[in-house]
């Protein structure tokens, strides 16, 4: 019998990667492919589905196979941004660009219409999670208010990770952990749809059945396979959001253990053997049935740091270089990291960047530093709004360089721990679907931790005091800020 072998693909924000993995977890290949995220609006962000999810999973795909050389691809897990919208017509056709998740706050009168309509308290009690730019129900109130048409001819509702799983098997399905995300319409308590709400957030559309990550759901299509190159009959996972998928990737599994994850923007999931539901985070299903987890999601972090890196016209290692030799504190300099309003917890959607103590002498280095400082201040207002973490993993791009990685563990006063692969989602695809296929050898030791960044104690006292003002300076500009957003909005209209 041929040696079996796992394939996992993840369609990221700004990109997308792909791994092939043997059955004991060494990575016998990788792929990524970068893409282009559409901002039509303000407060609007969206993918193509088409040119984007699908066009790269099809390259990825056919960069990846030919590298198992004789192996069995036994299994296919996906995963993608979430939660999302995409509605499709039945045959799964999408009907308009997709809408993105958190950083996607076009539905703030919906928010505000269904908190009243159902109540927040109750909201939180059934749905686990207040509703925020995050949840799906606005959004689905928002498509039938301004887009009827669209919503007229609606009759699925895909993500990412279903959106490919109905292409390839012809299902539609989606993941219990995603679909805890379509507040207020899933039941946390009961592992399923809340019907009654449904129907009154979207009446008429019907819902799809649900699974777990780890389950296979269907096979690739001989139509699939065609357009692919998989094996026909390879079967397929459910999927999920590609945080849980990472948390997966990294053993983030018993209760207390944390997952940061250092992107586009920064997430957090924290496995809980109760829920309690907080209204500064959102309650979810995790990725195994008998799991709940805490999340938490900045709605920029690498954005920014990119941004600023193209505003100066500088590289990614050089401005490290450069920003390593600052003091902390930036000398004097104090960034809130809201360039795109801000999730957890403070769920603002008009809250806007601020940059506080400039002067002339103040460079570039000086700017970055006080970049992945306030991304590290968010990172720290968001654990402790978690509670106690037993353990903290740190996953994704962002902590490869060393010093974002080290100013967040001085920030925080925590211990990071950074496992062999850091490869992220995709990795976590194939673990799930080794699991649900049963071809995964030893699951729970894929990926051991290789190194611990510490955080030097003369520094957390110092970025103490930072904190303290941090906070301060979002209460002290928040009226402010909120002015300008609807002065963006404005600006918008007449362009």
């Amino acid at each position: 019998m041929a040696e079996a072998a796992l394939l996992g693909i993840d369609i990221g924000t700004s990109s997308s990667k792909g791994v092939l993995v043997s059955a004991d977890g060494r990575i016998l290949a990788r792929a990524s492919r970068p893409h282009e995220t559409s901002y039509p609006h303000p407060g609007w962000v969206e993918h193509d589905p088409e040119s984007v999810w699908w066009e790269d999973f099809l390259a990825l795909v056919r960069e990846l196979v030919p590298a198992a050389e004789g192996r069995e691809i036994a299994g296919l897990g996906v995963s993608g941004i979430g939660p999302v919208l995409l509605p499709t017509d039945g045959d799964g056709k999408p009907l308009r660009p997709a809408i993105l998740y958190g950083v996607d706050t076009r539905a703030t009168a919906e928010i505000a219409e269904l908190t009243e309509e159902f109540g927040g308290d109750e909201i939180l009690r059934r749905g686990g999670s207040a509703l925020s730019s995050q949840a799906v129900g606005p959004k689905l109130r928002w498509l039938a208010k301004h887009e009827p048409e669209v919503y007229r001819r609606t009759e699925m509702l895909l993500m990412c990770s279903s959106y490919l799983v109905h292409r390839l098997t012809g299902r539609y399905v989606l993941d219990h952990h995603s679909a805890s995300q379509c507040d207020p319409m899933y039941d946390l308590a009961a592992r399923d749809w809340a019907a009654d709400w449904a129907a009154r957030v979207a009446p008429g559309l019907p819902l799809p059945e649900l699974a777990w990550p780890t389950e296979v759901v269907g096979r690739v299509t001989a139509q699939a396979a065609s357009e692919t190159g998989l094996p026909e009959g390879l079967p397929v996972t459910a999927g999920t959001v590609d945080a849980w998928a990472e948390a997966t990737s990294v053993g983030v599994r018993r209760p207390g253990d944390t997952m940061l994850m250092y992107g586009t923007t920064m997430f957090f999931v924290q496995v809980q053997s109760r829920i309690e539901p907080h209204p500064a985070l959102w309650s979810t299903c995790g990725a195994f049935p008998d799991t709940d987890t805490l999340a938490a999601g900045m709605a920029t972090s690498g954005a920014v740091t990119d941004w600023l890196r193209t505003l100066v016209d500088g590289d990614f290692a050089g401005l490290v270089a450069e920003a390593s030799a600052v003091p902390v504190g930036s000398r004097g300099l104090l960034l809130l990291p809201y360039f795109a309003g801000e999730r957890t917890p403070i769920f603002d959607p008009d809250a806007r960047g601020i940059l506080a103590g400039l002067t002339t002498t103040h460079g570039r280095a000086e700017l970055y530093r006080a970049a992945l400082e306030g991304i590290g201040f968010g990172v720290r207002h968001n654990l402790e709004a978690m509670g106690s973490a037993s353990r903290l993993v740190a996953v994704g791009g962002g902590t490869q360089g060393g010093l974002w990685t080290q100013i967040v563990s001085d920030i925080t006063g925590q211990e990071q721990q950074i496992p062999a692969e850091t490869v992220g989602a995709a990795y976590g695809d194939a673990l799930l679907a080794g699991i649900g296929t049963g071809a995964a050898v030893d699951p729970d030791n894929w990926n051991p931790i290789t190194r611990t960044v510490r955080p030097n104690p003369a520094h957390t006292e110092r970025y103490d005091a930072y904190f303290r003002h941090y906070r301060d300076l979002y209460t002290a500009t928040v009226r402010i800020a909120h002015f300008l957003a609807g002065e963006q909005r404005a600006a918008d209209e007449l362009a």
